[in-house]
């Protein structure tokens, strides 16, 4: 016999499906279209999150039909950035307590970029478990929280691109390449952006 879904498997469902509360008529009072008891938490809210905030130069889908816990992302390079025009592919995967604990991400196309490791990881704070920083790096208020949406995270993704931190460096190399020789870090990058526009 199958076990149920568990709650992060249904909230991940209603996000991708976009399942959001029918449109109100003009005779319905606001908010009536939603219980108060359910706030809708978690991954399903996401795609209705996102149906109602969409993110410029983002776009999801599952990797797998019969797993939602695992998303296949396109982020576009944001412009006016060295990333500009660039199409990056990510896995997005989130853990069975979401939202309790962060997704990871992983591109999996070709990134240079400080804050992702040479295998593609993505390290930004808010994808960082909750609580204190054992090193000290980050206060508990910049990581990971429940309240956090995907919308959230691929802000903060983007954000990465725009502007990198190099004070505590995923990807040493890209860092030292970022810090000491910008123009060589800037021709690795507009590379990777054409590789990315030649895949599509």
């Amino acid at each position: 016999m199958a076990a149920p879904p568990s709650q992060a498997s249904l909230l991940l469902q209603k996000q991708l499906r976009g399942m959001d509360p029918p449109p109100l008529s003009p005779s319905s009072p606001p908010d009536s279209s939603r219980s108060r008891a359910d706030p809708c938490p978690g991954v399903p809210c996401f795609v209705a999150d996102l149906a109602k905030n969409p993110v410029d130069g983002f776009s999801a889908g599952l990797v797998d039909d019969g797993n939602v816990f695992e998303w296949q992302v396109t982020i576009i390079g944001p412009p006016e950035t060295l990333y500009d025009g660039g199409y990056f592919n990510a896995v997005m995967t989130f853990p069975q307590d979401y939202p309790n604990s962060p997704p990871s991400v992983r591109f999996t196309s070709e990134m240079w970029h400080p804050n992702v490791y040479p295998d593609g990881r993505v390290c930004i704070s808010i994808l960082h478990p909750p609580g204190d920083d054992p090193n000290g790096y980050e206060l508990a208020s910049e990581r990971w929280t429940p309240v956090h949406t995907v919308e959230s995270i691929v802000l903060s993704i983007i954000s990465m691109l725009s502007s990198p931190n190099d004070e505590s460096p995923a990807n040493i190399e890209a860092a030292k390449d970022w810090r000491e020789k910008r123009a060589e870090f800037k021709k690795k990058v507009r590379s990777l952006v054409r590789k990315s526009q030649e895949m599509l």
